[in-house]
């Protein structure tokens, strides 16, 4: 088994895919090149509940504050407090808390005007993407410093990308018309670019085809995926510890000797 090492702090992160894994240990940093998985070493020393990239920008979700990395120098705590879930919408920062306050932010606040606004309440928050919040009692959407229910129940997961997805105990779902079924069965994981898409359910990881179907996935582990991210390849996480990597032509997988696993967010810095 690997030994997680601190990662050293390099002063030219331009030109690199990395990929954050929020783990019990910490925010877990992997460097990736095309196909290849590099090295990987703790950036952050915490329990890390959830992650979020929104290209360039990382945050990160603790069990006693929320953290973000908007410049690639480091973590900054937030002021927001424990937070179980987090994510990016436009310029804006979400969280929400174990008791279930969804609150925002904008991301370049200053450092001293850290102030959130509280836009609602919801029973468990599970997740975020985009203006989206997964909870127990469905899927809630933030519109400006609002926050309005939108449908469905015991939502685990979502992704706003393209055709907004929404990870159920019944199902996925996919938002046209209202929400309609796209799978039946227990969802815990959803994941879309707006082009490539994933989910986990019943043991199972679905990648959805250009005809809009979707398929079961081989992948090389038998272990739960806990989370997928997209950037030059795909990028999935097991609840064990293991990351699988795809650039088109198959999965290649690292152990990284974790445990915990939350989730997985991709950042790729341009030369």
């Amino acid at each position: 088994m690997p030994t997680i090492d601190e990662k050293r702090v390099y002063a030219d992160k331009t030109g690199k895919t990395e990929l954050f894994v929020a783990a019990a240990l910490g925010v877990v940093v992997v460097d990736v090149s095309d196909d290849r998985i590099g090295g990987f070493g703790i950036d952050r020393r915490c329990t890390a509940l959830d992650v979020a990239t929104d290209g360039s920008r990382v945050a990160v979700a603790t069990d006693d504050a929320v953290l973000l990395d908007g410049d690639g120098e480091g973590f900054e705590e937030m002021g927001f407090g424990s937070a179980v879930a987090v994510g990016f919408d436009g310029e804006a920062l979400l969280a929400a808390d174990e008791s279930g306050r969804v609150a925002r932010r904008p991301v370049d606040a200053a450092d001293d005007s850290r102030t959130w606004t509280v836009v609602g309440e919801v029973e468990n928050p599970q997740a975020m993407d985009g203006a989206l919040v997964a909870a127990a009692d469905g899927v809630y959407r933030v519109d400006g410093e609002g926050l309005s229910h939108v449908g469905l129940d015991d939502a685990r997961d979502v992704s706003a990308a393209g055709v907004p997805l929404a990870a159920t105990g019944s199902g996925l779902y996919a938002l046209g018309n209202g929400w309609m079924e796209a799978l039946s069965g227990s969802f815990r994981v959803v994941a879309s670019d707006g082009r490539r898409a994933h989910a986990v359910g019943d043991g199972r990881v679905f990648s959805r085809t250009e005809e809009n179907e979707w398929e079961t996935v081989d992948v090389p582990v038998d272990d739960l995926v806990a989370g997928v991210a997209y950037g030059p390849a795909t990028y999935a996480v097991t609840e064990a510890g293991t990351l699988l990597l795809d650039v088109g032509d198959g999965w290649r997988s690292q152990t990284l000797g974790l445990d915990g696993i939350a989730g997985v967010g991709v950042r790729f810095t341009e030369e």
